[in-house]
């Protein structure tokens, strides 16, 4: 089972890292922990959006073979406030391997989504998972792209249906160009600018939107 929360507090950085946080999840049954945070490796990054009064300061993903509850207590305990989910994963670009603690040299760019008003969930990913997946990988420098579509939610908190993430060149912080991946070409980066709007307009996901930009690591527990 995947756990995905949304954690606020400072100095959450340190806190994540620790030790003991990991001897703590690997008792009580996780196998592994990602962390997404928004630190000092990513603070010049210029695409950012909030719903949030405050901005989300780090997501953390966790597989666990047992519930959710005793993660979740963890969790809190860690910050001033978590929002958690049981999410289903999709990879359409497995990201890169890490030895376990180290930082993945990109900008891990993770968008809360919502599903619109007027979209049935079943229509909304549909667009999202059959007709922008391709979309987003051709108009983009990813080179990791991971969907994970909210299957239950585990705490209260803000409806979140789908957090996805993508990892970008560090480059793509500043530069257009390296964040589409348009090799300085400027009708192309329109172009591809363009089309990828249009694939975003069409399932709502420039509505009522969080784009945190984060730096990923990876813990093997066991």
């Amino acid at each position: 089972m995947k756990l995905m929360y949304a954690l606020w507090g400072a100095g959450l950085d340190e806190r994540l890292h620790a030790v003991e946080l990991r001897r703590r999840l690997a008792d009580i049954g996780a196998t592994q922990l990602q962390l997404n945070v928004r630190d000092a490796e990513v603070a010049q990054a210029q695409a950012r959006h909030s719903t949030y009064e405050e901005p989300i300061s780090a997501i953390v993903s966790i597989r666990t073979l047992g519930g959710h509850e005793s993660v979740t207590a963890t969790m809190l305990s860690v910050s001033d406030q978590a929002n958690g989910w049981i999410v289903d994963e999709r990879t359409p670009i497995v990201p890169p391997p890490l030895d376990s603690g180290a930082r993945a040299e990109a900008l891990a760019n993770i968008a809360l989504l919502r599903i619109p008003a007027d979209l049935t969930r079943e229509e909304w990913l549909h667009r999202w998972h059959d007709l922008h997946t391709t979309v987003a990988i051709e108009t983009q420098a990813t080179f990791g792209y991971v969907q994970n579509t909210v299957l239950e939610p585990i705490t209260a908190g803000k409806r979140v249906d789908a957090l996805v993430e993508e990892l970008f060149p560090m480059a793509a912080m500043s530069s257009p160009h390296a964040f589409y991946g348009s090799g300085g070409d400027d009708a192309e980066l329109q172009r591809r600018v363009s089309r990828m709007m249009d694939s975003v307009v069409s399932f709502g996901a420039h509505l009522d939107l969080d784009l945190v930009p984060t730096s990923r690591y990876v813990y093997a527990l066991s």
